[in-house]
């Protein structure tokens, strides 16, 4: 069978889109055990260079890993700064401060961000609807992280802001990097954004490892790390681009924001996280500007954000 089928057509596609936003939500409940013995900058590192590692053999054996063109590397390099490196470490130090649930519930905005930069950019255009359904979202974040303790010594404040400044520059990322993953297929973009990305991950998570007891760290924490690199990432990035061959953008779309539902279910159970009146008022105000940004007359931003693999991965 070639081309792309619809929601109606085989199911395989839309199993592979489920499973994969059941890892991707998966990743900051799993993130948060492996954050209680593992310093934040040390479990970037493991990320990082697990994934370019497993990428970079997932591209030589499928013979689709190509070469980036030397006018290309500047913007390959911004790309990577901003989609990896920065994106990781400002996630992952804020998940540490933060709830798993939060961290979900805020990176749902990214869309949002990826469409104020592109408009900044020239790349779309502005209109009323946009503007409500992004002030919506702003607010259902602003309330989540509640203006009332904005004096820094809530428990999650930081954390929050963190994984604000953290989907800007995610949907920076995807704003600007338009023409690499026009130019080149996936596979080859997302693993030389990893390679490049190693260069300042990796040395910072060893410099942060050297003062870990790695003897110490129970093999939970090990086993949380392999999931990470190996099914909340490679696995993901691969089952996703195999979808979205299958199906529509706006599909992957509409799938991707199972990842809170699933992050709501999972936190209570595994890290005892309470999910209360401000976080489900919040998610409300946050889906309906997403939906009314999304539900018709889809912007370029916003199928930007369906066409990368790696869009909600954190």
């Amino acid at each position: 069978m070639t081309g792309r089928t619809t929601a109606k057509g085989p199911i395989a596609p839309h199993l592979a889109l489920i499973a994969v936003q059941v890892m991707f939500a998966t990743w900051p409940v799993l993130g948060k055990i492996a954050l209680r013995t593992l310093p934040s900058f040390t479990l970037v590192g493991f990320r990082v260079l697990g994934a370019a590692l497993a990428l970079t053999a997932l591209g030589l054996v499928t013979r689709k890993l190509g070469v980036i063109k030397r006018n290309d590397w500047l913007l390959l390099v911004l790309s990577s700064f901003l989609g990896v490196v920065f994106n990781q470490w400002l996630f992952v130090k804020g998940l540490s401060l933060t709830t798993a649930i939060n961290a979900t519930l805020i990176g749902t905005t990214i869309p949002i961000f990826t469409l104020l930069v592109s408009i900044l950019l020239g790349n779309d255009r502005g209109s009323l609807r946009k503007l409500i359904g992004i002030l919506l979202a702003g607010a259902g974040v602003v309330f989540l992280i509640g203006p009332e303790r904005a004096n820094f010594s809530h428990s999650s404040i930081v954390g929050d802001l963190l994984i604000v400044i953290n989907s800007l520059c995610y949907g920076t990322y995807i704003a600007i990097s338009k023409r690499l993953v026009s130019r080149y297929n996936a596979l080859t973009v997302i693993t030389w954004i990893f390679i490049v990305g190693c260069v300042p991950a990796v040395p910072a998570g060893a410099v942060s490892l050297s003062h870990v007891s790695v003897t110490k760290v129970p093999t939970s924490v090990w086993v949380a790390v392999v999931y990470i690199v190996l099914f909340a990432t490679v696995a993901c990035y691969y089952l996703n681009s195999w979808a979205l061959s299958r199906v529509s953008p706006s599909t992957v779309a509409v799938y991707i924001y199972l990842q809170p539902l699933i992050a709501f279910a999972l936190a209570p159970l595994l890290l005892g996280e309470k999910v209360g009146l401000r976080v489900i008022v919040a998610s409300l105000l946050v889906f309906a500007g997403v939906a009314v940004v999304t539900m018709r007359g889809r912007t370029r931003a916003i199928e930007e954000v369906s066409e990368h693999p790696e869009a909600f991965g954190h």
